[in-house]
């Protein structure tokens, strides 16, 4: 028996002119995609972003601090401004965003300094943990390229340095950028070749330090090439770049800063505000009564002179944090008492707070909180 089988007709020289027809952007982006991951990373498979609070929406310890003029964290979550003998500065967090962001964060000279000295120097910077920096393969001849898209505004116009700096083996690389438009927000992205020298620690301490520079002594720019390839020494970190503390009222905002695997910058990675606190949770802690009259823990009296109380974590601290205490406090079980609180043992989930106090009976079980307090607070600093 013959068995007949037919198919469709097709034009051939139609089929061929299919080929040629544009990709778009994204398709173009995933043409240029030179690795699987990168791959994944375009189409969102899988977290992208290495940094935290790349879109200002965190705020535990202040929303603004005025007078800096020292290195040290502020106000907004993980973003630290490093200030070395140049100006006074207020850094705040802001709702002047680019469409699709809700916060920015802005660094406002209140202080000049138009002549730098030699190492004088300002920049805004987040410092990494080498968990964090495993997947770029630093120090190996698998080493990836690293890219970084953000958007900033100022009324300074001119050359700008980010820069990626690798503490653990004292190297770094940085790449300009130009703000175009004095008090217009511009999106800029920046890729940072690899680098087969030094790896970064598979560890919880510092290896990496993000960093946008605003301003740089002679120290710091005293020769012209090189930005762009990783290398030792100061001298070129930040060639030409603008000196925003160069007047009173001169400002810088950032937002939506990423740092991705790869040569191409995809899309800013939203994340929920819960999931962006608890990524900051685990560098930095704050409870705070906001009202007065509010319980932070409970324990028990271990003495007629103490009380031990636990506070437990909502995640576990990047390592042992460190206890601040501020404002008035007390405890209550049948009576409130009030006295002086501060820190007991710690570990990563959880802190011992002891207050101090009189007239009270051991083995009680108390209720610790502050006393019509609305500024009191506990905070927790594991940065680092």
């Amino acid at each position: 028996m013959a068995v007949k089988f037919t198919k469709p007709e097709i034009n051939v020289r139609e089929k061929l002119a299919e080929l040629d027809k544009p990709s778009g952007i994204a398709g173009e982006a995933m043409l240029r995609a030179e690795t699987p991951q990168e791959q994944q990373a375009l189409i969102g498979v899988g977290r992208r972003n290495i940094l935290i609070n790349g879109a200002m929406q965190i705020a535990q310890r202040a929303t603004s601090a005025t007078g800096i003029t020292t290195a040290g964290y502020k106000a907004l979550d993980r973003w630290e401004p490093n200030v070395a003998s140049a100006g006074t500065w207020t850094m705040s967090q802001e709702t002047d965003t680019p469409t699709g962001f809700g916060n920015s964060a802005k660094m406002l000279c209140t202080t000049a300094d138009t002549s730098l000295a030699t190492t004088h120097n300002v920049y805004f910077n987040q410092r990494v943990e080498g968990y964090n920096l495993q997947a770029f393969a630093k120090g190996t001849s698998d080493a990836k390229s690293l890219t970084m898209s953000f958007w900033v505004k100022s009324n300074v116009t001119g050359l700008y340095t980010a820069e990626i700096y690798d503490g653990d083996n004292s190297r770094m690389c940085g790449q300009n950028y130009t703000i175009n438009s004095s008090g217009t927000w511009e999106y800029k992205t920046v890729t940072f070749p690899p680098d087969n020298t030094g790896t970064w620690d598979n560890d919880n301490n510092l290896s990496a330090y993000v960093a946008f520079w605003l301003a740089g002594g002679p120290s710091f720019q005293a020769v012209t090439t090189g930005i762009g390839n990783w290398q030792s020494g100061n001298s070129n970190r930040c060639p030409g770049q603008v000196n925003l503390a160069g007047a009173v009222n001169n400002y810088w905002q950032i937002t939506g800063v990423q740092l991705e695997l790869g040569k191409v910058a995809t899309p800013f990675e939203h994340r929920s505000y819960g999931e962006e606190l608890a990524l900051c949770q685990r560098y930095f802690y704050k409870w705070e009564s906001d009202a007065g009259y509010n319980f932070a823990a409970m324990g028990y009296s271990y003495a007629t002179t103490g009380i031990n109380a636990i506070v437990h974590f909502p995640v576990t601290m990047r390592a042992q944090p460190s206890l601040t205490v501020a404002g008035s406090w007390r405890a209550c079980s049948d009576g409130c008492v009030t006295g002086s609180v501060s820190g007991g043992s710690y570990n990563t989930d959880s802190s011992c707070i002891q207050m101090t106090t009189s007239g009270i009976s051991a083995g009680v079980p108390y209720m610790m909180g502050d006393a019509n307090d609305a500024t009191a607070s506990l905070s927790w600093n594991a940065e680092v």
